[in-house]
């Protein structure tokens, strides 16, 4: 994995490994002691059940946390068939049982092909997602049932890699690749019901998140071990950004950047830049307005060079 230098090891992405059975900000308050790090954020939350990557935001990283939720992320799962559960998980408590028909890999691939591109998608009534600032989870555990509005996601690739029926129970163990906002636990409900016996998950870990393909992660109890060493396998922030555009600046149009000015980059185009200096050096993200200049969002307040 790529490293920082340890002058610069307090800003940047961590890849986590979460382990299952712990909450992400357990995760989170856990790596921060551990690295002697202070300022920190994470990426999106894990399920307790939920294992995998969790990118950490240290230092200055924090301000580029919105790029990695708003980022594509893969999971493996795996869903029991014939049960529901109060919480779309093995954590909770079955409400509802039903017989399993018998699978076989057409029948299963005419249920999950329904599944695939954009859908919409009812939020889970245990999830982080808030109204009236309160988390509906906390509503859910006090027994009230509030109405979700649907929202519109994309599952990019709903893949089943194998499945087993017997006696005991049947499974399915899927991959997902899918666009931010995405329930596992509400879109493997949805199998199930479309199958008419009801599901739930029993296995689920996150792969990866955004440019993060092919990135090593690094386990909890690994950087217990290591303690303040553990920095070394803290990321580039700019890493985070390296499915976005980039542009290098003159010297005189990164200080007009830098003091809040819009500058005019001699290209037209729409979205978000990553913004380097002549020499080569992340100097945050800009937004390319509708007149084609680029103006600052957010940049960097310590050197990372």
């Amino acid at each position: 994995m790529s490293s920082l230098n340890q002058s610069h090891s307090s800003h940047g992405i961590l890849l986590l490994d979460k382990p299952s059975g712990i909450s992400s900000n357990q995760a989170l308050c856990l790596a921060k002691r551990f690295l002697g790090i202070k300022k920190a954020g994470h990426t999106g939350s894990l399920d307790p059940l939920a294992s995998g990557m969790l990118p950490l935001c240290f230092g200055e990283a924090t301000k580029f946390a919105r790029f990695l939720l708003e980022a594509d992320k893969c999971y493996r799962v795996v869903a029991k068939l014939g049960e529901q559960t109060k919480t779309g998980d093995s954590e909770g408590e079955v409400i509802q049982t039903r017989p399993v028909p018998v699978l076989t890999y057409t029948y299963i691939e005419s249920m999950i092909a329904d599944f695939r591109g954009e859908i919409d998608q009812i939020p889970s009534m245990y999830s982080a997602l808030k109204y009236k600032g309160q988390p509906l989870y906390k509503l859910a555990r006090a027994g009230q049932e509030v109405e979700r509005p649907s929202r519109r996601i994309n599952i990019f690739k709903l893949e089943l890699e194998s499945f087993e029926q017997s006696e005991e129970q049947s499974t399915l163990s899927l991959v997902v690749e899918c666009s931010k906002g995405t329930y596992i636990r509400t879109l493997v409900e949805d199998i199930g019901k479309a199958m008419g016996c009801g599901a739930h998950v029993i296995a689920l870990r996150r792969e990866w998140v955004g440019s993060f393909k092919d990135n090593s992660m690094i386990a909890l109890n690994a950087i217990e071990e290591a303690g303040l060493e553990a920095r070394q396998y803290i990321l580039p922030i700019e890493t985070a950004l390296a499915t976005y555009p980039e542009i290098i600046l003159p010297e005189a149009m990164a200080f007009y950047l830098r003091n809040g000015q819009a500058v005019r980059v001699g290209q037209r185009s729409e979205g978000w830049i990553s913004l380097k200096n002549h020499l080569g050096e992340f100097m945050g993200v800009g937004e390319y307005l509708e007149d084609g200049r680029v103006a600052p969002r957010r940049l960097l307040q310590v050197a990372t060079t």
